[in-house]
């Protein structure tokens, strides 16, 4: 009976190795903010300097950039009861990093490796053996064919003004500066910057490329296998007064640091906010919005001008507030003002307005023409008054007349 074949077994992963090293040992480092000595073992590579916590690791913990090398120097040397070894310093650019070794010969070995490899030179002030110095020859020429592979990082595809202001600018990272020739002939420029009794000196060399090699253009001409090299020429002629300029960009703007998730307990960078300055806390969100703008009249929020004062509507118990009767409305204009009550006028109280009584108005008289008169406005009271004193002369003249005729 045929059975199912599993899958074939894994073959082991191969175990990395570490980069081909022109030479290494164990070192005891102390940096600008470390406490005391840490034991590593040490590789140099190219300009670099690895740093790993056996001899069998293959990843670095650590490195130091040898590109801004300053100098070496030998620390004094110390009473072997209080701190046993042999010390030597490692000066950078920016920093300053110490060293301890067991012997004068291991401190002799890092210093003609470390110098070889900055300087392209085997070095000869040090106390070294043929064997040695065989070593350190090797060495060179390992450096030098890796150069030639790769481009110097104090080339920078800028202007001629562009260089100009780079190494006024940031004066602290170098005064020599490679960059693409302008004849576009392959070639490249160097840009050199210095203070002459305060005042800047700016200088501009030619390097031509003719064939595989680089021809600086001076008054006897130099050929230069790669541009490293270039580089070397400049700083090696000068008393290493001219330094490759390398722009510091090794500091974080952003602080972070590593925590551990909750929910599969992987270990995670994390970079939180900045603290900003003391003063008002910020809105929520980030950037501060807009004041939202009411859309109610009156609103506190309200952008828009304010509206005219409306008139006060009338008190219900006021009655001085009079709409005069004879003023016709506007149909093109709307009052947004709430409807008052209107005033109207009362006639009844001019129908019993009480007059003066200069005379006496008997009870027979017809009182239809006189209700008429009194209905009229105050200012015909004098014609009334006219008229009834007519009225009650001609009826006394009737009166007196029918006296005289009924008589003897």
């Amino acid at each position: 009976m045929a059975t199912a074949l599993g899958p074939p077994p894994r073959a082991p992963k191969p175990k990395g190795a570490q980069p081909s090293h022109y030479h290494e040992s164990y070192l005891e480092k102390k940096g600008p903010r470390d406490l005391d000595y840490r034991k590593f073992w040490a590789g140099l590579q190219g300009l670099t300097l690895y740093f790993y916590n056996s001899n069998r690791d293959v990843q670095h913990v650590e490195k130091l950039d040898l590109g801004t090398f300053v100098k070496l120097k030998d620390e004094p040397l110390r009473e072997i009861h209080r701190d046993p070894g042999t010390h030597f310093s490692l000066v950078l650019r920016n920093q300053e990093v110490k060293f301890k070794v067991e012997s004068l010969e291991s401190r002799e070995m890092w210093k003609g490796f470390i110098l070889t490899v900055v300087e392209l030179q085997v070095p000869s002030n040090l106390t070294l053996l043929p064997g040695h110095l065989y070593m350190l020859a090797e060495a060179l020429a390992k450096e030098e064919a890796r150069r030639a592979l790769v481009t110097p990082p104090c080339f920078l595809k800028v202007s001629r003004l562009e260089a100009q202001l780079l190494l006024e600018r940031y004066p602290d990272c170098g005064n020599l500066l490679l960059r693409p020739s302008g004849d576009g002939g392959g070639g490249v420029s160097v840009t050199t910057r210095q203070l002459l009794n305060g005042t800047p000196v700016v200088r501009h060399y030619k390097v031509n490329l003719e064939g595989p090699r680089y021809i600086i253009d001076v008054e006897e001409p130099f050929s230069c296998g790669s541009l490293d090299a270039v580089v070397n020429y400049f700083v090696s002629n000068t008393n290493k007064a001219l330094v490759p300029f390398l722009l510091d960009e090794d500091y974080e703007k952003v602080l972070g640091y590593v925590d551990s998730n909750k929910e599969n307990g992987e270990s995670v960078w994390v970079a939180p906010s900045v603290p900003t300055a003391p003063g008002p806390p910020p809105t929520t969100g980030g950037s501060k919005k807009p004041p939202v703008v009411s859309t109610k009249p009156g609103g506190a929020s309200d952008k828009l001008p304010p509206l005219p004062p409306m008139p006060r509507p009338p008190d219900q118990d006021d009655e001085n507030y009079v709409i005069p009767i004879g003023d016709a409305s506007d149909p093109k204009y709307e009052n947004v003002a709430p409807p008052c009550r209107p005033v109207t006028a009362k006639p009844k109280k001019l129908a019993e307005a009480k007059f003066p009584k200069p005379l006496t108005v008997p009870k027979s008289e017809p009182k239809g023409p006189l209700n008429r008169k009194m209905a009229f406005p105050a200012t015909g009271l004098a014609d009334v008054r006219a008229e009834l004193e007519e009225k009650l002369q001609r009826r006394r003249a009737l009166e007196q007349q029918a006296g005289h005729s009924g008589g003897p």
